[in-house]
């Protein structure tokens, strides 16, 4: 149970290593209000036309008599919806860290650089398109996956009791779980580990993972809250990427040099 608990810990530690450099935390905003501004779009547009959407699909119904047809239909844009809802959820952060790549590997560097007792940070050895690439492919894996235990948790939580008690919380830690792999993917893709050996470290040790992504996911529910608390996970899953690699901390106070060297560093890219 320590490691639920230390999942948390780096949650927390993230927000407050941002708070402390205030200019990485602007200018870390920007992706994420791109993708708020378009999954509000998105979400808006489901809900204007997901009722058309369904009559469309359901030309069966337009002979049922009153008021079945009527209520089989809001029934199915109401599932609509929230089935829209819930992926947004699940892929904000995956669509928010692809539009944000250059930002957030920058910021993961500089909470690299700022752990490290040495002062300095592990460097990817791809170029940048390369990079892009690698992190879009690995995404849209994800998303896939997050996709179909979506549908799989929704389409079980129309079960009586069980749909209702335990299918939400088996849904917020499988949440947990993909939105860690996605912020954690930003420095162990910079230290070269694939998807595969990602899933791997991950699931090793699942409690620290579920202590950091659970809240989060939590948090991501309201949309405003994880456009502002998105930088602070990406340091969070920085240091949480140093505890499942077993690498060596330093505290920030006491590595004074680890900002200017973050800083050189970023230059020189």
């Amino acid at each position: 149970m320590r490691d639920l608990g230390a999942g948390f810990k780096y949650l927390v530690e993230g927000q407050r290593w941002v708070a402390r450099h205030g200019r990485q935390y602007g200018f870390a905003l920007l992706p994420g209000l791109i993708a708020l501004v378009l999954y509000v779009a998105a979400l808006v547009a489901l809900a204007i036309w997901g009722e058309d959407a369904v009559t469309w699909a359901t030309p069966f119904a337009d002979h049922w008599s009153s008021p079945w047809g009527t209520l089989f239909r809001g029934f199915l844009t109401a599932v609509l919806f929230a089935l829209g809802l819930l992926l947004a959820v699940l892929t904000f952060t995956a669509v928010t860290l692809v539009i944000g790549q250059p930002f957030y590997d920058n910021l993961s560097e500089r909470v690299d650089a700022s752990e490290s007792p040495d002062g300095t940070a592990p460097q990817s050895t791809l170029p940048f398109w390369r990079e892009l690439w690698l992190s879009a492919r690995d995404s849209l894996r994800i998303l896939i996956r997050a996709t179909v235990w979506g549908v799989l948790l929704f389409a079980l939580g129309l079960l009586p009791f069980v749909g209702q008690t335990v299918i939400p919380v088996l849904g917020f830690f499988v949440t947990g779980f993909f939105l860690a792999e996605e912020l954690t993917s930003i420095p162990l893709q910079r230290r070269g580990l694939d998807l595969r050996t990602r899933l791997t470290l991950l699931r090793s040790r699942r409690l620290l993972v579920w202590g950091y992504g659970t809240p989060l996911g939590l948090a991501f529910l309201v949309p405003f809250v994880a456009v502002f608390l998105m930088p602070g996970a990406v340091a969070g899953a920085t240091l949480l990427a140093r505890d499942l690699l077993g690498e060596e901390s330093g505290s920030e106070s006491g590595s004074a040099d680890a900002e200017p060297a973050a800083q050189e560093q970023t230059t020189d890219r």
